[in-house]
């Protein structure tokens, strides 16, 4: 069994609701089951400005799939929830990202691990550090520093907690 940290985000129709549906599929995939979910936390966006609040979270998942076919599954559940990916930082129905894959360091035309901006990113952190604070980003660069120490640098990027 493989451990893999996914992060959930939207900001269209209902968010609060897509996150929390999208954690329902999540733990139904095939070969996996979820270990631990984050609260959910209210994040301002990123990158494109003109867009309303996120809703996000992180799920550890244990699993036996593969990191390419747990990827084909989180893009099927994006896809159920009507994702558009018209330009980057769009707004979104669903985003679910792979963050992790127990220490694995890959990178393909489809994929990346762990994920290349989860290090900069509260809204990855913060919900990281709820359910993982002494998990470590592997790697040369940051993997010296546990994600909790990561999320105290992102506490003033406009991420809230609003669930237990």
């Amino acid at each position: 069994m493989s451990k893999a940290y996914v992060a959930l985000g939207s900001n269209l129709h209902h968010p609060t609701h897509q996150v929390l549906k999208a954690f329902d599929e999540l733990d139904a995939m095939p070969r996996t089951k979820t270990l631990r979910k984050s609260s959910l936390y209210r994040t301002a966006p990123v990158g494109y400005d003109n867009q309303p609040e996120f809703i996000n979270a992180v799920v550890a998942l244990e699993t036996t799939l593969s990191p390419e076919e747990l990827l084909s599954y989180l893009l099927a559940i994006e896809n159920l929830h009507g994702r558009q990916r018209p330009f980057p930082n769009a707004p979104r129905a669903l985003d679910l990202d792979l963050l992790l894959y127990d220490n694995l360091q890959l990178q393909t035309a489809d994929l990346v691990i762990p994920h290349p901006r989860m290090h900069a990113r509260g809204f990855v952190l913060l919900p990281l550090a709820e359910i993982a604070p002494d998990l470590h980003i592997p790697g040369p660069t940051l993997s010296q520093q546990t994600i909790a120490a990561l999320a105290e640098t992102c506490k003033d990027q406009g991420v809230t907690k609003i669930s237990p």
